[in-house]
């Protein structure tokens, strides 16, 4: 025979389970909010973000899964960056025109958020010291979104690197990476520059920016930025030869130059 206090927390449980399955049933009559992207998935270790509470996230808007779907601007004003959708968050960084090599800069779009007055903010991935920051900024001081479907992965174990475009490698090759004082970093970034070189044997002819950083030195120039280039040394490919950045032979990245556009998504394992 069931005692008095088991039979009360029967009844206790039967009524929170009726909450819950009206709770549920209310929640399914509204529209369903699109899934935050990973904004944790940082490099350098750092945090994942924090939890977004259901009012939050019906006002969310994923822009880039970084692997078959991406977006990037450029800046269409100087602004602050945040900590948070709020210009009362701290701030954690700010917009620039130009990359460290005189290019317009790219930012990496990760979400769209529209606040309770009706104004839309972005969260975007900063390209700076320490790899893997990311904060907001109002949606007016970024310009047109631009899409992007590819992502390039590199496999600092193997020593191999492949593009992939909607999920279908397009091309492969080995590489070389940072030497074990001077390692490459781990880590999500993206592509913010291409440019071509015709006195530099060292980089090869062709080079892409990243907007990776070394955490100690760097053969790239400007601040240690880790670019993709080419080489005066084939012979050192696949291996551990460079000061951080990713060493490709001529060949191989005169044609990853070729199709791989900016803002493409760079995950560095």
């Amino acid at each position: 025979m069931m005692s008095r206090r088991t039979h009360h927390r029967n009844v206790a449980a039967a009524v929170g389970a009726l909450a819950l399955a009206a709770t549920s049933v209310a929640g399914s009559a509204r529209a369903q909010p699109v899934a935050p992207a990973d904004a944790g998935a940082t490099g350098g270790g750092l945090p994942t973000a924090p939890v977004l509470t259901e009012a939050v996230k019906s006002r969310t808007r994923r822009l880039s899964d970084e692997r078959r779907l991406s977006r990037w601007a450029h800046p269409a004003r100087l602004s602050d960056i945040f900590s948070r959708h709020s210009a009362k968050a701290p701030k954690v960084g700010r917009l620039r025109f130009f990359t460290e090599d005189g290019f317009p800069e790219v930012y990496l779009l990760l979400r769209e958020y529209t606040d309770e007055e009706g104004r839309e903010w972005v969260e975007i991935r900063i390209p700076k010291r320490p790899n893997g920051r990311v904060g907001w900024v109002p949606r007016d001081a970024l310009g047109p979104y631009n899409v992007n479907r590819f992502q390039l992965i590199v496999n600092r174990t193997t020593l191999r690197a492949a593009l992939y475009e909607r999920g279908r490698v397009v091309w492969s090759a080995r590489v070389g990476v940072g030497a074990s004082n001077t390692k490459t970093p781990a880590g999500r970034f993206w592509v913010r520059e291409k440019f071509r070189f015709k006195d530099t044997p060292v980089y090869g002819t062709r080079a892409i920016g990243t907007s990776a950083y070394a955490p100690t030195l760097s053969d790239w120039p400007n601040g240690g930025v880790i670019g993709i280039h080419g080489t005066n040394q084939p012979e050192l490919i696949p291996g551990r030869p460079s000061h951080g950045c990713i060493r490709v032979k001529n060949p191989d990245i005169a044609r990853l130059w070729r199709i791989i556009p900016l803002g493409t998504p760079v995950l560095v394992r």
